[in-house]
């Protein structure tokens, strides 16, 4: 257990960051998930609504410093080409 001021107010801080970050890394997921539904599903409007949807999720993910920047760009560029391949 930390006994210094400062490590208690780190424990603190860390709980809350995590708990943070978890809400919007589990969000980002539940989007990134509906577009790999609807692409599955074979709608393509339907998946080219869910990809907008899921780059804001990720674009604001990585500005919060959730997912590293090329990460973001990695998970978007893949999603896209995924819809786009659809016929």
């Amino acid at each position: 257990m930390a006994n210094h001021a400062s490590s208690k107010k780190r424990i603190r801080q860390t709980i809350k960051r995590t708990a943070r970050n978890k809400h919007v890394r589990a969000t980002t997921r539940g989007t990134v998930k509906a577009v790999r539904l609807a692409i599955e599903a074979g709608d393509k409007s339907a998946a080219q609504e869910a990809l907008a949807k899921a780059v804001r999720r990720i674009d604001s993910a990585v500005s919060k410093g959730v997912y590293h920047r090329k990460t973001g760009s990695r998970y978007i560029s893949r999603l896209s080409t995924q819809v786009a391949a659809m016929a």
